[in-house]
């Protein structure tokens, strides 16, 4: 290492933890304050985002894979019971061959590392949920699957639902079905026991034990739920539809969501007051 690098790193390191220890006070102030119980995240952009670096589009996916382990660190830090990620829909089976192989392959190696080193979900209680039809994936990521499941089945401070591959049509139809089936069983025939919360219970991330939706944030611009928790966002969920590519969204795009979410918070407090 020569006499520029070491100067470097010498004046580097105290500024990055400086920067570090700032980031860290900003999230504590700000969770002080009244926090989304559950956070959903459709993590748009990936693509986009390797095409705007002159990249392969397939390239994106691995950057937008890191990027949720950054995310889910800020939201642990923010005490946040809840986290739930769109990784793939059932509809993307239909892109080409090499894309889905790669988002494949990734999936596969991110869950053995999880399964391999989960230090950072066993630290703060992470269960992590795959939700969706997996028996459409391949049968080495189903075993990745249930080997990170069970690593973290033991963890119960906090949810991490990964939703892959999943739609939601797909997921109210199996909760429809599962309601009538146990009407059915029960001798209801005229389906007075199936309501509008008996259906909720039954959805994937109600048999996670994921709390109401309190947020849902979708990137790189596009504004549109394409058919993610279709059923969950409901009036009392803000909807978020933000410009930043995934693998970029960070801190600064997360602030201001929360921010807004605790100014609706205090606005109902004070009404419910006077």
């Amino acid at each position: 290492m020569n006499l520029f690098a070491l100067v470097f790193a010498f004046i580097y390191s105290p500024i990055t933890r400086i920067k570090t220890w700032l980031i860290h006070l900003l999230l504590d102030i700000l969770a002080t304050g009244p926090m989304p119980k559950h956070v959903a995240f459709v993590m748009d952009g990936n693509r986009r985002y390797a095409r705007s670096l002159g990249k392969q589009g397939k390239e994106g996916h691995s950057h937008g894979f890191k990027n949720l382990l950054r995310v889910l660190e800020l939201c642990l830090r923010l005490r946040i019971d809840c986290v739930t990620v769109y990784a793939f829909a059932i509809e993307n089976f239909n892109r080409p061959k090499e894309e889905v192989d790669t988002i494949m392959d990734l999936a596969e190696e991110r869950l053995v590392e999880i399964a391999q080193r989960g230090e950072l979900l066993d630290k703060h209680g992470v269960r992590l949920n795959v939700l969706g039809r997996r028996e459409l994936l391949p049968q080495s990521v189903q075993a990745a699957v249930e080997k990170a499941e069970k690593m973290t089945r033991h963890n119960n401070a906090v949810i991490l639902n990964i939703c892959a591959p999943y739609a939601s049509q797909d997921e109210i139809t199996t909760a429809v079905e599962s309601v009538i089936h146990e009407a059915i069983d029960a001798g209801d025939l005229d389906g007075s026991t199936i309501t509008e919360d008996s259906i909720d219970s039954h959805l994937s991330t109600s048999l996670a034990g994921s709390p109401p939706l309190d947020i849902f944030v979708r990137t790189s611009g596009v504004r549109r739920l394409s058919g993610f928790l279709t059923w969950q966002c409901c009036e009392h969920t803000q909807i978020h539809m933000v410009n930043t590519y995934w693998p970029e969204f960070g801190l600064f795009d997360l602030v201001p969501i929360l921010l807004e979410y605790q100014r609706k918070v205090w606005a109902e407090e004070r009404s419910k007051s006077i």
